[in-house]
């Protein structure tokens, strides 16, 4: 049983105990905090504290779950020197993640087109386990979009350059190195390129429905009405192999933790470590890249229904990964690094590098980062919170106070609240039809199962996932999006 103490409204501790180095924290409602109890994530908040070389606390946001080593909305930063790097704590599918597309299209234009667009749109982009697309690579050719990320498939004629200025990153971590990626790896990747793969990933159809911040709505380009694009994938199975390759390495060189096995690690500024942070940036890069070549597929597609359709790249934000960042942190008298989250004084801590390990968590920056993108930088980065494929989906900005509380992190999504084995017990296939048509959602999913699983009754309310997330300011409400068109693998 793990203590957990309230301190503040949205705030829960978990105190330093049993080996934890620092304590645990999380972000949640008393409604959202009943559900989270019910799983180990609670559990794997309080073993990733007792890592070396934490900082802070061990946090978790608003739709946290369990994961694998790291709960999903896990996030945690380590000393360079002191730290660790763990697989467990960025994920096996590297760079999951969301891009929003803006579009030139009206509610009222997909009125009556709303199940052809949905099948065509299916039929373009494949989706399910495993499924390969039309694109496939060569050996010289998987190496280069590992080394250039989106901004590789752009140059080969899948985008243009306004797009990769609104990716994190730029559409391309820095670091990466393809030669450090299995030859298994990439062959799982090479026919993978343009796909959705299965899982919760998706591509939704939305109109913005209402707005909560105008002007920085305005600075998105977003408006009432306004037809968008939402983009849900990662790295495929290239990403996963990257993952299961590492935790292996790690597990053979340096063995796992007692306390849990899957937050197997090595030190940051070990041969293996740096070698890690290399293939995750490839796999990162892989993931970028394949949602550019999507975006095309999609641009591409709707351009048939409507000839003068355009859609432009929002922001494109990163989940599981691991990131060197500068962040203000606190020296203790006694010489270890850390920081008081919260504290009146915070501002007096030192700027300094630090790894930040998000696992299905999102960047949250505020106002004045330079990483953030000339065009955002004087608001803050976008922060892309979708909800279930029958729930509404968020447009929120980073928020400095999220710099100081959570690393600038946020929520990523929903959040499960039943696996996906529980939600075939308690729903069948044409119930989850029926929900969606309740809902005035069309759907067009691989199988039956991905219909039951994604339903909107396995997820978390989004409605209080954005309620606690503002509440707290680790990302500020800007624009609320209805489903209209899901694809689903």
């Amino acid at each position: 049983m793990v203590e957990l103490k309230k301190v503040g409204e949205f705030e829960w501790e978990i105190p330093v105990e049993d080996g934890m180095n620092v304590p645990g924290k999380i972000f949640a409602s008393e409604e959202l905090i009943k559900d989270i109890k019910e799983d180990r994530s609670l559990e794997q908040v309080k073993n990733v504290a007792k890592l070396p070389g934490i900082l802070g606390a061990s946090l978790a946001m608003p739709d946290m779950h369990q994961g694998y080593g790291f709960p999903i909305g896990g996030v945690a930063a380590f000393d360079i020197k002191k730290g660790v790097i763990s697989p467990g704590g960025v994920g096996y599918d590297i760079n999951c993640s969301v891009r929003l597309l803006k579009t030139n299209l009206r509610e009222e234009d997909l009125k009556g087109k709303e199940k052809e667009l949905a099948h065509s749109l299916f039929r373009s982009i494949p989706s399910g386990v495993g499924r390969g697309g039309e694109l496939k690579l060569d050996a010289k050719e998987i190496d280069e979009v590992l080394k250039g990320g989106a901004q590789c498939v752009i140059k080969k004629g899948y985008g243009f350059e306004e797009d990769w200025k609104h990716i994190e990153d730029f559409g391309k971590l820095e670091g990466a190195d393809p030669s450090l990626v299995s030859q298994r790896a990439k062959g799982r990747g090479m026919n993978q390129l343009g796909t959705l793969g299965a899982g919760n990933h998706f591509l939704d159809v939305l109109v913005v429905d209402e707005i909560f911040d105008k002007e920085i709505a305005g600075v998105f380009g977003l408006e009432e009405g306004q037809v968008v694009i939402m983009i849900h994938c990662g790295s495929r199975g290239l990403g996963h192999q990257v993952a299961s390759d590492y935790i292996k390495l790690m597990d053979e060189e340096y063995g796992h933790p007692e306390f849990d096995r899957e937050l197997v690690n090595a030190p940051i500024e070990s041969e293996l470590g740096k070698k890690y942070l290399a293939a995750m940036a490839a796999a990162a890069n892989f993931a970028f890249a394949n949602k550019q070549v999507i975006t095309h597929f999609v641009r591409k597609n709707l351009k048939h229904y409507f000839p003068d359709f355009k859609a432009d790249v929002v922001y494109d934000i990163c989940h599981n990964i691991a990131k060197f960042e500068k962040h203000r942190v606190e020296t203790r008298e006694s010489g270890v690094v850390s920081r008081e989250l919260g504290r009146e004084d915070r501002a007096q801590g030192e700027m300094r590098e630090v790894l930040v390990m998000r696992k299905g968590a999102t960047r949250a920056f505020g106002p004045g980062r330079e990483e953030v993108c000339e065009d955002y930088r004087d608001v803050g980065q976008p922060v892309l919170l979708p909800g279930s494929m029958g729930t509404s989906s968020y447009v929120l900005v980073g928020t400095n106070d999220a710099e100081m509380k959570s690393w600038g992190s946020a929520a990523h999504g929903a959040g499960r609240v039943r696996s996906r084995s529980e939600a075939h017990k308690k729903m069948n296939f044409e119930e989850a039809v029926k929900d969606m048509e309740k809902r005035g959602v069309f759907v067009e999913a691989g199988g039956r199962k991905g219909l039951v699983e994604e339903s909107p009754y396995s997820y978390k309310d989004v409605e209080e996932v954005v309620r606690v997330s503002d509440a707290v300011g680790l990302g500020r409400r800007v624009a609320k999006l209805r489903p209209v068109l899901v694809v689903i693998g």
